[in-house]
């Protein structure tokens, strides 16, 4: 029998600890009252009768109780209880030191893993973990409810960014940046004016974006179409300097040419700000700022010629990347791109066909941008297209007083997630305890994210002015509450979920790809998305279902059921499990099939969904991805290619590594041939032989990829 610890760990069985335990409490008590050897070992006998093959350690405790209160022990029952209360208290007096001590040691594994946009090293990185650890203790033994943190110890859910629950602070937002372009805003008690030139607002959007990033946790996103206004001011500005110095000198091609050249320098450096600035600026929790560009062309904007300029510059910029300490240029991890399709530019024949043959190409070699359908998204959200926020979740369509659709300015109040093939574990095919036990679980969810809400009402606008008071998020007055943005659907709160295909597998015994796994599939997403419709319907608040991609978590879940219920067969034996409702990566399925099956799901998943295409590095064969693109346009409305390039940790080169002629993997670089000092990608099973990737039934393009 292994015995669960309170940590999680799985240790083997020692029926000397029960026999220790007991002698203990024995001594506390009168020689009348003390329990026999017999009677010691009856209890141990009662324990190992049971058969199980785990047990968690306050289960055993608790039969211990129950079996010297059969046996008439109750006093030595009572020190028993009473010395289990003490051990509990110490437990709880203290929980943090040796977590932050490994964190200033760099023994602590497991922070320094949890978040790769954080160097663990740093000094002030190291500050805002420390803060964390305590906020996390906090969180766990005062500020929530007994169950549900036990819920989350346990893996039931996962009570995310409890590092951060301590104080009112919210997750991921779309700052409102035209209203604080077009209307000024304040920082650090400073008047900031609406800018008259482009470099000069693209300066402004990369300090409130530091600001806002400062005092949140999650991510920011940011639609640069309010940017064109500013490039079309310079314009006029070089275009009144210029006339001023050249008078009618010169003509008219060679005075529009001169204006060109001073538009294109100032965007390249404009542009280049943003991606700089947000680099190397580091917040107050020790990362760079987690935020998102929205990259969309709406055909009813007036200044949409200088916002495909903007666009253009973006991706050029990105494909040419950022040069890291030795010179090589890298990708940066932020910001992150998300370009949308529409009819001018999905790639059949559209005015601005152009730019997005350029966002594949940086696909090709940069991994962004992730791909927005317009097409599709004006199905699932009332005809609207917006940002996703920097988390990846959506907001649900929200209107204003005038009948308005609002989506910047709005944020994410929090998100929960539900363990799903820990529930298949328990039910082990009966469907009737799997439904109900599913019940069970979703209110245990619930009662976490109103843990969220509650912690965020009453909060005062001068807890953080550049969201409340100056424009990020609302304008409220200096003290005034920001209760009124908590209700009636403004923001959000989050039920994330993970593991379809595991809780497929388990209750149906086949994939969610099957016809008897898809049936049952769309029942267990419909009873998420009617969960969370009905407590939307019971409180006004704007509860949405959220098929989240935190890949940490599919590790943690998969980790903890593995402890708990052992090795089970394409279940806990991977030792993750597959985000949200994604396939499966082992399964054989093309791009266009994984895309089209996916698609189903994202619509339900209304609080926010993405899909993956795992394909090699394609810098040669654009013409495959384009074809992909093209059909996500047409029938998904969220997705990425998983491209990412080949990275040498001892030169930094970001390229193709490849084989030398010893079957070894050899940096072409810098000759580096430590496997342990490279990341190679899409090399999963070791494969080394010739294969390929067709990218659909009636097109014959192929490319070199992974065997998987």
């Amino acid at each position: 029998m292994k015995v669960i610890k309170r940590d999680g760990r799985a240790v083997d069985y020692d029926r000397q600890r029960i026999v220790l335990a007991i002698e203990k409490a024995n001594k506390e008590v009168r020689r009348s009252e003390r329990a026999t050897k017999e009677e010691i070992n009856a209890i141990i006998e009662h324990i190992e009768e049971l058969g199980k093959k785990r047990m968690l350690v306050e289960d055993i405790q608790d039969l211990i109780e129950q079996e010297l209160m059969d046996f008439k022990r109750f006093e030595l029952a009572k020190k028993y209880m009473i010395y289990r209360y003490t051990r509990a208290l110490a437990r709880k007096q203290n929980t943090t030191d040796e977590s932050i001590l490994g964190l200033i040691r760099n023994e602590n594994k497991e922070l320094a893993e949890e978040n790769s946009n954080k160097n663990t090293m740093l000094a002030s990185t190291q500050r805002d973990y420390i803060a964390g650890e305590v906020s996390r203790d906090l969180t766990q033994r005062i500020l929530l409810p007994e169950k549900i943190s036990k819920a989350h110890d346990e893996g039931i859910l996962h009570f995310h960014d409890a590092d951060y629950f301590i104080q009112p602070i919210f997750n991921c937002c779309l700052i409102n940046i035209g209203d604080m372009l077009d209307n000024g805003t304040i920082m650090n008690g400073k008047m900031i004016e609406s800018p008259k030139s482009f470099q000069v607002a693209c300066t402004v959007t990369t300090q409130i974006i530091a600001a806002v990033a400062s005092n949140q946790y999650g991510g920011q996103s940011v639609d640069i179409s309010h940017l064109g206004k500013y490039l079309r001011k310079s314009r006029k500005k070089f275009e009144k300097k210029i006339r001023n110095t050249v008078s009618e000198k010169v003509s008219k091609e060679i005075f529009d040419s001169l204006v060109e050249e001073r538009l294109k320098s100032e965007l390249s450096a404009g542009v280049q700000t943003i991606q700089y600035q947000i680099n190397t600026l580091m917040t107050t929790n020790g990362q760079s700022p987690f935020v998102t560009l929205f990259l969309n062309l709406r055909k009813d904007d007036e200044y949409i010629e200088e916002n495909a300029m903007i666009i253009e510059e973006i991706l050029k910029q990105r494909y040419e990347g950022i040069k890291n300490d030795k010179g090589i240029a890298i990708t940066p991890a932020f910001p992150k791109l998300v370009y949308v399709l529409d009819e001018h530019n999905c790639l059949k024949g559209g005015k601005y066909d152009y730019l997005t043959k350029l966002a594949v190409k940086c696909s090709s070699r940069r991994m962004y941008p992730d791909y927005i359908s317009a097409k599709k998204m004006r199905e699932n959200y009332e005809g609207n297209v917006f940002s996703p926020m920097g988390c990846r979740s959506f907001l649900s369509p929200w209107k204003d007083e005038n009948g308005n659709y609002k989506f910047e300015g709005r944020f994410n109040q929090g998100v929960v997630s539900i363990n799903l093939p820990q529930i298949g574990i328990i039910a082990d095919g009966d469907e009737d305890k799997f439904w109900s036990l599913l019940d069970e679980r979703l209110e245990l969810c619930k009662e976490a994210l109103m843990c969220r809400h509650y912690s965020l009402l009453g909060t005062s606008s001068d807890t953080s002015p550049i969201h409340w008071q100056n424009g990020a998020v609302a304008r409220l007055e200096k003290g005034e509450k920001i209760d009124k943005l908590l209700m009636g659907g403004y923001s959000t709160l989050s039920l994330g979920y993970i593991g379809i295909y595991e809780t497929t597998k388990l209750m149906k015994g086949v994939s969610h790809t099957t016809e008897v796994g898809h049936e049952f599939a769309i029942k267990l997403i419909k009873a998420l998305k009617n969960a969370v419709l009905k407590w939307k319907s019971e409180t006004g608040l704007g509860f949405a279902l959220y098929g989240t991609p935190a890949e940490s978590l599919c590790y943690r879940f998969a980790r903890i059921d593995k402890e708990k219920f052992g090795t089970i067969e394409d279940v806990t034996d991977k030792g993750y499990y597959t985000n949200s409702y994604h396939v499966d990566v082992r399964e054989k399925i093309d791009a266009f099939s994984k895309l089209k099956f996916e698609s189903e799901f994202q619509p339900i998943s209304s609080g926010g969904a993405i899909s993956y295409v795992e394909v090699p590095n394609m810098k040669n064969n654009l013409e495959a991805m384009e074809e992909v693109v093209k059909f996500i346009y047409d029938n998904i409305q969220y997705a990425e290619f998983n491209t990412k390039s080949d990275y040498c940790q001892i030169c930094g080169f970001d390229g193709e590594i490849t084989i030398n002629d010893n079957m070894e993997w050899e940096c072409p670089n810098c000759g580096n041939k430590d496997k342990a000092k490279m990341n190679v990608v899409r090399r999963t099973c070791g494969y080394l032989g010739e294969n390929f990737w067709n990218v659909g039934k009636t097109k014959e393009i192929k490319s070199r990829v992974m065997h998987l």
